[in-house]
C-alpha cells in the first residue's frame, strides 16, 4: 500500500542502524504503531519474534496475517465449497480460495451504496471512491469471508488471510491520490479497471507472534521485549480520517457516516501523538513505562515534538544516539504545498540502563 510513513524505503537504513547498536542476543522485536506492517515483516523474515500493535483494525487485520500467521493456511472446512481444494497442495489452496471469491457476482451492499457513484447518486452526497463495480465486488467478497467466518468454515489465521487480502487489494483500486481524506471527481484509470483480489503474502517461520489493536500507551504496560520501535504520527493529521474508508471494508459494521467523504466516527481512535498539547506527556509515559533493552524512535525534522524534547525523554532511559538519512518525501496530495521535496529521517536511540 502507498502508506503515509511507509518505511518501504528506509528498511535497510534501520536494520543497519538497529544492528550498529543491539547485541546479537535480541530475538523479540516490537512494532508498535505498526501501520501496514512495514517494519514488523521485515524483522519477521530476519528471524525475530515479533510483538505488533496498531490503533487502526484496518491496521490490526494487515498485522494480524502478515505477523501473527507464520504457517500454511488449509482451509480444510471449504472442501465442499470450493472446487479442488482437498486434492491440491496446501501451498496452492489460498490462491484457490481467493479465486473464488474473485468469481463472485457482485452485490449492492455497504460499500457500493455509500462510496460508489451509482449508490449515492441520489443522495445529498455523491462520492466516488470506487467504480461501481468494485465497489458490488468488495461487498460480494466481503460478505462471503464474513458469511464463511460466522459458520466457522475458516478459522482465525485465514479469516485475517483473506480480510488483509481484501483491503490490500481494494486500496490498489481506490478513486484517490493515495489517502481517504477525498475522492477524485473522475475516475482515474487505475479505478476503471475491475479489481482483481490477490492473495496476501504468507511469511514463514516458527516463532510464536503476538499482534493487538489497542492504544499504545495501553500495550506498553502488558509486552517485553528486546528492542521497541517506535513510528508515530509526526504532524496532526490522523491517520482515522485518511484510512476511514479502508477501516469500514475491514470492520463491515455498517456505521453511520456523514460529509462529502462519508466519514466515520473515530473519536476512540484520535492519537495524542498527532497532538501538540498531548504528545510530549504521552512519549515520556511511553518510553518510562517500556520493558525493553533498546528504544529506537523514527520521527522528522518537521514533527510536533523537537529533537531536544526526544533527547531528554530518551536520554532519561540511558545511552542515547541518533542516526539521519535524508529521502524523498510522502506526497498524498498533488495540490498540497510541501515546505521541501526532501526531508530528514531521525532514527534517535536509548540503550536503557
Amino acid at each position: 500500500m502507498n502508506y503515509i510513513g511507509s518505511k518501504l524505503s528506509l528498511l535497510e537504513f534501520l536494520e543497519e542502524s538497529i544492528n550498529k547498536v543491539v547485541k546479537k542476543d535480541c530475538n523479540v522485536f516490537c512494532d508498535l504503531f505498526a501501520g501496514t506492517g512495514a517494519v514488523g515483516s521485515y524483522f519477521k523474515r530476519k528471524g525475530y519474534k515479533v510483538i505488533s500493535n496498531d490503533i487502526q483494525y484496518y491496521s490490526y487485520v494487515l498485522n494480524r496475517h502478515y505477523i501473527k500467521n507464520h504457517q500454511p493456511l488449509e482451509f480444510k472446512k471449504l472442501f465442499d465449497v470450493v472446487n479442488g481444494l482437498e486434492k491440491s497442495s496446501v501451498s496452492d489452496r489460498s490462491i484457490l480460495v481467493v479465486e473464488y471469491l474473485n468469481n463472485l457476482k457482485g452485490q449492492k451492499g455497504f460499500i457500493f451504496n455509500n462510496y460508489c457513484l451509482g449508490g449515492t447518486k441520489n443522495k445529498a452526497e455523491q462520492r466516488m471512491y470506487f467504480s461501481d463495480e468494485n465497489g458490488a465486488k468488495c461487498d460480494a467478497i466481503r460478505k462471503k469471508i464474513e458469511e464463511w467466518n460466522s459458520a466457522s468454515l475458516i478459522n482465525g489465521n485465514e479469516y485475517y488471510f483473506l480480510l488483509a487480502s481484501l483491503v490490500e487489494s481494494i486500496d490498489k483500486y481506490a478513486n484517490t491520490a493515495s489517502v481517504y481524506g477525498a475522492f477524485l471527481k473522475q475516475l482515474k484509470k487505475s479505478a476503471q479497471k475491475l479489481m482483481v483480489l490477490q492473495p496476501a503474502e504468507l511469511i514463514i517461520n516458527e516463532q510464536d507472534h503476538e499482534v493487538y489493536n489497542e492504544d499504545i500507551n495501553s500495550v506498553i504496560g502488558k509486552i517485553k521485549g528486546d528492542i521497541l520501535y517506535l513510528d508515530p504520527p509526526y504532524n496532526q493529521r490522523q491517520y482515522a480520517t485518511n484510512y476511514h474508508v479502508l477501516e469500514t471494508i475491514a470492520k463491515y459494521d455498517k456505521p453511520k457516516v456523514h460529509g462529502k467523504t462519508g466519514l466515520r466516527d473515530y473519536s476512540k481512535q484520535k492519537s495524542l501523538y498527532c497532538s501538540r498539547n498531548q504528545v510530549k506527556k504521552s512519549f515520556k509515559d511511553l518510553i518510562d513505562n517500556a520493558k525493553v533493552k533498546y528504544i529506537f524512535l523514527s520521527y522528522n525534522n518537521e514533527g510536533l515534538m523537537s529533537a531536544d524534547d526526544i533527547k531528554e525523554i530518551m536520554g532519561a532511559r540511558g545511552k542515547y544516539g541518533v542516526f539521519t538519512k535524508e529521502y524523498s518525501r510522502f506526497k498524498a496530495d498533488k495540490n498540497r504545498e510541501y515546505k521541501a521535496e526532501k526531508t530528514v529521517e531521525y532514527l534517535h536511540y536509548v540503550v536503557c540502563r
